[in-house]
């Protein structure tokens, strides 16, 4: 069983200290590949760096969260597309709408989204895709885009059926996350990904965020790695009704038609 992480934000500060050992044990857990997720310049440089340490066995990806769209400008995206030249860069992301706290005014998430989806459009690498609370606003300028761009993920999809079905309508891959061993959040997620297509569905672990509460004992310190794949594949099995090795043979498949990640034999 080989499996593919499409997203953990392996340059957060929790990982400083034994990332080695996170990789040996992701790598024991059939973990064959990850993505780095970049939300920012530091954070974007960081994964890039990682991946020149890790070849082939990480890639990443180069954006502005919605979160820090007040910091995304020409000259910020300048950088993102001097990044996004690189051979490990398989996506532009973390990028979107979050209405949901509005760390950045909607005005800034929307221009910050729409750069990014220009430069997807321009050098051909689909798309890390973040979206919470603002459905109807992400969903309009995807789909004015949607022609022009090679493909993208709705990463930690966490909405509702209408919201999957837009998605799927414009052949959007979906990302699932912890959050679906969640029994008490992730009840309507657990009902409805049965109807994402095998061709479109991706895994990932978000960590060090969404530990899934399925995992006995719970690590101590809460934080979630990628050697915690497995629990996220065993309920979508549950959810699903298709074994764990057909479910890590198509997310896998999937993960590299999409970004086209090679896996090391």
């Amino acid at each position: 069983m080989q499996l593919i992480d499409i997203g953990a934000n392996l340059t957060h500060a929790s990982f400083e200290s034994d990332l080695e050992q996170v990789l040996t044990e992701a790598r024991s857990a059939h973990v064959a590949h990850i993505m780095v997720t970049g939300t920012d310049i530091a954070s974007s440089e960081a994964a890039q760096e990682l991946c020149a340490r890790y070849p082939g066995y990480l890639s990443c990806t180069a954006g502005f969260h919605p979160h820090v769209a007040s910091d995304c400008d020409a000259t910020a995206m300048d950088t993102i597309r001097r990044l996004a030249s690189a051979p490990e860069l398989v996506a532009i992301g973390e990028t979107g709408l979050d209405y949901n706290r509005n760390y950045s005014p909607k005005d800034a998430q929307l221009a910050a989204f729409e750069m990014h989806l220009q430069l997807a459009a321009a050098t051909g690498k689909p798309l890390f895709l973040h979206q919470r609370d603002a459905h109807e606003d992400f969903i309009q300028l995807l789909r004015q885009y949607r022609s022009q761009i090679t493909g993208g993920v709705v990463h930690c999809f966490t909405d509702n059926a209408a919201a999957l079905s837009d998605y799927l309508a414009i052949d959007m891959y979906i990302g699932i996350t912890g959050w679906i061993c969640d029994e008490r959040r992730g009840v309507e997620l657990q009902e409805m990904v049965a109807d994402i297509p095998a061709d479109r569905l991706l895994i990932e672990t978000d960590a060090p965020y969404l530990l899934p509460r399925t995992l006995s004992p719970k690590p101590k310190d809460r934080r979630n790695e990628p050697r915690h794949l497995i629990a996220v594949l065993d309920m979508l099995s549950q959810c699903t009704k298709r074994s764990s090795a057909q479910l890590a043979e198509e997310t896998t498949a999937n993960a590299q038609r999409l970004f086209g990640i090679s896996l090391a034999i």
